[in-house]
């Protein structure tokens, strides 16, 4: 019987047309990882490059001065993006994956980014995530929309309720003809984009694996669903195509402008100007209160001392410079602080709110397994801190002893990596699909014992 249902199956040309457009798609969202991520990969190297030859350039102009050298010096934090991100881009075409940073004041620096067509940004990226999120359920409607619909319309649903011991396990087996076409497919894609992307056997590509896996038979559900209503094709295909603009367009759009409102982040303009104004009027203040709220930032350099004479406090000096430097940060900690919980409250109200909606929180999951999702850029804006800090500390001794510019090995100063720690939680992860697709079976299940008991089955 099976064997008379795929070649069913797959006599309607609709269904081969739709099989191979979805496979098309799929394949080009793997290449557009790929192209993503030797794009990434050309960024790193250039970087590494460019702040050899930049360091040297700069040695070369500046030896006189170790705090007018480190003025101009950039050193390069790389973010760099695993190869799952070619699975799901995310939020990696917006932030930033590498950090030029001075050792002057930091919120100046950690959020710039590369100039991008904001054609591109409205677009999106059409990578295996988004054809796996919007485009396979879609496929899943098309196969599904007249399951049983399409027996009533050509009048053989009789003959299948005669000839049949069970109408239910024979629809049932029409069903999983077309679950074990979506699953070969998403399987197919997977294998294709784990060759050409180089991904490794870990337990981040299982996991977004079994994900993608429960979220098809999520949508399964959800159309078996519509079809035990046993209303016609047209009715089905136009309630299925609701519920996926509703599942998949309309709450994610509308829970993320909730968010946005119930969290305005203010403290993103309020920190900049924190920190400009921390160090612009320093100039005009008393160069020792300066010095003393640096000593009490950096309790370690105090032996520095203190401008003794007015005369001296006209003077410039690189040890009050760095130290009105500081200053512009401290001054803008309080904002910068309140951005960052603000922002953090965004992403963790989302994620619990995505627990209901499958498609949102597959999605990010998605970015989550593939380190491009804003946990991530987070993470990476702290290690920016970290980094930036130890620069700081290294070099701060030097530039107030005046130490000679060309002893220092500037040869080991090359950019480095933020290290990424990749752990699953399995829980979080499968568990709100799993639960909203026992809930839709639950349904479906009473509805077939209502029919039947009125005779519909």
């Amino acid at each position: 019987m099976y064997r008379l249902m795929f070649k069913q199956f797959f006599r309607s040309n609709v269904v081969i047309l739709c099989l191979l457009l979805v496979s098309v798609l799929g394949m080009t969202g793997i290449l557009i990882g790929k192209q993503f991520l030797d794009r990434q990969e050309r960024a790193a190297e250039q970087v590494t490059l460019y702040q050899q030859e930049h360091i040297e350039r700069n040695v070369n102009f500046h030896q006189e001065e170790f705090g007018l050298l480190m003025y101009y010096l950039k050193f390069a934090l790389i973010n760099k993006p695993e190869k799952m991100a070619g699975l799901s881009i995310g939020q990696s075409d917006v932030n930033p994956a590498i950090q030029h940073v001075t050792i002057r004041n930091l919120e100046g620096q950690k959020y710039d980014t590369d100039l991008v067509n904001p054609s591109s940004l409205q677009s999106g990226n059409l990578d295996l995530g988004f054809v796996i999120i919007y485009l396979l359920p879609l496929l899943i409607i098309v196969f599904t929309f007249n399951l049983l619909s399409e027996e009533r319309e050509v009048g053989t649903w009789q003959l299948v309720s005669i000839q049949s011991r069970s109408k239910l396990k024979y629809l049932l087996a029409k069903l999983s003809v077309r679950v074990l076409v979506i699953l070969a497919l998403f399987v197919l894609l997977l294998t294709a984009a784990k060759l050409v992307l180089g991904i490794p056997l870990d337990a981040a590509f299982f996991a977004f694996f079994l994900l993608g896996f429960c979220y098809i038979i999520f949508w399964f559900t959800v159309c078996f669903l519509v079809v035990v209503f046993q209303k016609n094709s047209s009715l089905n295909a136009l309630t299925m195509l609701s519920l996926w603009l509703v599942l998949a367009i309309l709450l994610p759009a509308s829970i993320n402008s909730y968010v946005s409102n119930r969290y305005p982040v203010p403290e993103a303009l309020a920190t900049m100007i924190e920190q400009r104004d921390g160090y612009h009027k320093k100039w005009d203040s008393d160069k020792r209160e300066t010095m003393a709220d640096f000593y009490a930032h950096y309790p370690q350099f105090e032996d520095y001392g203190m401008p003794e004479e007015e005369e001296e406090e006209e003077e410039f000096t690189w040890l009050w410079y760095y130290a009105m430097q500081q200053m512009g940060d401290d001054e803008a900690r309080e904002e910068s602080d309140a951005m960052r919980a603000k922002l953090e409250q965004r992403g963790k109200v989302s994620r619990s709110i995505a627990w209901a909606i499958p498609t949102m929180h597959v999605q990010l999951a998605f970015n989550n397994l593939a380190g491009t999702g804003s946990t991530n850029h987070m993470e990476f804006l702290d290690k920016t801190n970290e980094f930036h800090e130890k620069m700081r500390l290294h070099f701060y001794p030097r530039i107030f002893d005046n130490a000679s510019v060309l002893e220092e090995n500037w040869e080991k100063f090359e950019p480095e990596f933020m290290e990424k720690e990749n752990a699953v939680e399995w829980f979080r992860l499968l568990l709100p699909v799993i639960i909203c697709s026992g809930l839709l079976l639950f349904l479906t299940f009473l509805k077939l014992t209502l029919s039947k008991q009125k005779g519909q089955w």
